[in-house]
Parts: structure tokens; sequence; C-alpha cells
């Protein structure tokens, strides 16, 4: 079970959502197989944390990439946070 929903757009484009509701001990910090591209679609108060780097604020419109392998995770805020990921396989 993950801390979001998803919707599939594609092989390499999802969308997800994540409630202002979930369990702030669910948003662990994790790496991924792939390289990834995520542009926030919504204001929020959320922020994306790289391993050993200051948080940024997710903002609409903000892109951003995420290495390969790279330990990383979000941050929840108060409202719900919804980005569009970009997988390169």
């Amino acid at each position: 079970m993950f801390p979001f929903t998803e919707q599939k757009n594609g092989n390499d484009l999802v969308v997800r959502e994540f409630d202002a509701d979930v369990d702030p001990h669910e948003l662990v910090w994790h790496r991924d197989r792939e390289n990834r591209t995520v542009q926030v679609w919504n204001d929020s108060d959320w922020q994306f944390q790289f391993e050993n780097e200051l948080p940024i604020d997710l903002k609409k419109n903000v892109y951003f990439t995420i290495p390969k392998g790279v330990y990383h995770r979000v941050i929840k805020g108060t409202t719900n946070l919804k980005v569009a990921i970009t997988k390169h396989f």
C-alpha cells in the first residue's frame, strides 16, 4: 500500500496525489530504479528533499529531476499534493 493514489497515463507518465490526511510516517526515504522528472500540478505547502540537502517547496509548475538510485523523500504539508512523474527508462 502506497501513501498516494496513482493514475497511469501511458508507460512512462503517472499522476500521483498525496492526501493531506496521510500519516507522515508513511513518507519514507527511498530511491527509484529509473531517472524521473517531476512537475508539481498544484500549490501546496509540501516539500521535497534529497539526502544531505535542504528541502525545496513544492509549488505549482515546479519541475525537478530525481536521478536513479538517489535517496529522497516528500515532507507532508497541510493540503493535498498532486504531481506528474515521467519515468525515464
